[in-house]
C-alpha cells in the first residue's frame, strides 16, 4: 500500500478508543473490584489497579512492546523497539505492523498511537487477574509478579496472535481484540494464582460481604462503555469493521446481562444486582475475539452462551470444586474467553475479513489450537513465576495481616465508617 498517509480520522478514533480502554482500568476496574471486596481490603485492591497501570506502562515502554510487536521469530519479538527508541525516526509517518516481513499490515495511524492503544490492553490484563487473589497477596510480590508476567506471558502471546510473524497469526487464528491475549490469559492466570495461594481465611465459613455494590455498579457501567472502544479500536481506524464491532459488543453485553436473570431466578428464586453485571461482562468478554468477524444475530447468541456458561462456572463448578477465585476472574474472563474464541470459528462471516476467516471445522480447529496453546503456556509460565516470586519475597500475607485487612496492614489507611 505505497503512498499510504496518516489519516486524521483514523488516528483520532484509535486515540479515543485507547482512552476508553484505559478508563476500563482506571477508574472502571478500580470501582468494580473495590465495590466487591470487603471493607477492610477496598483501598488495597483499588491501589493495586492504579499501580498496575503505572508499572505496566513503564514495562511496556522499556521492553514489553518490543517483545510483542517488533520483528523477531514466530515465538517472540526482538529488541529493536526497546525503550521505544524506534520512534525517533518515522514518528510522524504511517505505521506498518511487521514491516519487512510477509503479511505486513500498513496502517493510517502513527506508531505512537498504536503503542498507546496496545499499552492499555497490556495494563488491563494483569489488573483483571488481581480479582482472583483479592485480599491475600503481598504488595511487593504483586509488583514483581505483574512486571514479570507482562514480559514473560502477555508479550509472547500478543506476539503469537497479533504480530504478522506470530505462529498463531500465521496459522490463521481469528482473535479480533484479545480473546486469547487478554481474556483467556487473564482467566487462566487468575485461576493459577488462586489455586497456588489457597483460600482466604474463613472462606466458605465466614460472611464476606461486598463493601459497596453501588460502587461495583458504577464500575461495571464504565467497563461496558469502555469495552466499545476496546473492541472497535482493534479495527485500526474509523471504518466499517469498527462500526460493526461497536454494535455487536453492545448486543453481546445486553444478551449476557439478560441471560443471567432467568437462570438465577430458576436456580435461587431471587435476583441479585451483581448477577446481571457479571453476565454483561461475560458477554463482552466472549464477543471480544469475534467483534470484527460476526453479524448481530451471532453476537446475541454468543452473549447468551457466555452469560449462561459463566453462571454455571461461578455458581456450580466453583462451589463444588471449592477453589477461591475471589472475584471470579476465571469464571468470567477465562470461561467467556474460551467460548468467544471457539464461537468465532463457528459464527465468523467471511466477507467481513475478505474471506480470510471462514466458519467451519477447519477454522474451529485453528481456534481450538490457539485456545489450548494459550491455556497451557499461560498456566505453566504463571505457575513458574509464582514459585520464583514466592522463593524471593514470598507471596501470601500472614494470617494476622489477612484478618486485619490489607488496608491497615500494608497501607496504614482504612475507610472511614462515617
Amino acid at each position: 500500500m505505497a503512498g499510504l498517509a496518516i489519516n486524521s480520522g483514523d488516528t483520532a478514533w484509535v486515540l479515543v478508543c485507547g482512552v476508553l480502554v484505559l478508563m476500563m482500568t482506571i477508574p472502571g476496574l478500580v470501582l468494580f473490584y473495590g465495590g466487591m471486596v470487603r471493607r477492610k481490603d477496598v483501598l488495597a485492591i483499588m491501589m493495586q489497579s492504579f499501580i498496575i497501570c503505572a508499572a505496566v506502562s513503564v514495562t511496556w515502554m522499556v521492553i514489553g512492546y518490543s517483545l510483542a510487536f517488533a520483528p523477531g521469530s514466530p515465538w517472540i519479538g526482538g529488541l529493536s523497539a526497546a525503550w521505544l527508541g524506534n520512534l525517533a525516526s518515522g514518528w510522524n509517518q504511517p505505521f506498518v505492523l511487521g514491516a519487512g516481513s510477509p503479511g505486513a499490515q500498513p496502517m493510517a495511524i502513527p506508531q505512537s498511537v498504536f503503542v498507546f492503544f496496545q499499552m492499555t490492553f497490556a495494563i488491563i490484563t494483569p489488573a483483571v487477574v488481581t480479582g482472583a487473589f483479592a485480599d491475600r497477596l503481598k504488595f511487593r510480590a504483586l509488583l514483581l509478579l505483574v512486571v514479570a508476567w507482562t514480559i514473560a506471558v502477555y508479550a509472547p502471546v500478543a506476539h503469537w496472535v497479533w504480530s504478522p510473524q506470530g505462529w498463531l497469526h500465521q496459522l490463521g487464528l481469528a482473535d479480533y481484540a484479545g480473546g486469547t491475549v487478554v481474556e483467556i490469559n487473564a482467566g487462566v492466570a487468575g485461576l493459577t494464582c488462586a489455586l497456588y495461594l489457597g483460600k482466604r481465611v474463613g472462606y466458605g465459613r465466614d460472611a464476606m460481604p461486598n463493601w459497596n455494590v453501588s460502587c461495583a455498579v458504577i464500575g461495571a457501567c464504565l467497563l461496558w462503555v469502555g469495552w466499545l472502544g476496546f473492541n472497535s479500536g482493534a479495527a485500526g481506524g474509523a471504518n466499517g469493521n469498527a462500526g460493526l464491532a461497536v454494535l455487536v459488543t453492545q448486543l453481546a453485553a445486553a444478551a449476557g446481562a439478560l441471560s443471567w436473570l432467568p437462570i438465577e431466578w430458576a436456580h435461587t428464586r431471587k435476583l441479585s444486582v451483581l448477577g446481571p453485571l457479571t453476565g454483561g461482562v461475560a458477554g463482552m468478554v466472549a464477543i471480544t475475539p469475534a467483534a470484527g468477524f460476526v453479524l448481530p444475530a451471532a453476537a446475541l447468541g454468543i452473549g447468551v452462551a457466555a452469560g449462561a456458561a459463566s453462571y454455571f462456572a461461578i455458581k456450580v463448578v466453583k462451589v463444588r470444586m471449592g477453589y477461591d477465585d475471589s472475584l471470579d476472574a476465571f469464571g468470567v474472563h477465562g470461561v467467556g474467553g474460551m467460548i468467544g474464541v471457539l464461537a468465532t470459528g463457528v459464527c465468523a462471516y467471511g466477507p467481513l475479513s475478505n474471506g480470510v476467516v471462514l466458519a467451519g471445522r477447519h477454522q474451529l480447529g485453528i481456534q481450538a489450537i490457539g485456545m489450548v496453546a494459550t491455556v497451557v503456556f499461560c498456566g505453566g509460565m504463571t505457575l513458574l513465576l509464582l514459585k520464583l516470586v514466592d522463593l524471593t519475597v514470598g507471596l501470601r500475607v500472614t494470617r494476622a495481616q489477612e484478618v486485619e485487612g490489607l488496608d491497615a496492614a500494608f497501607l496504614g489507611e482504612t475507610l472511614s465508617r462515617t
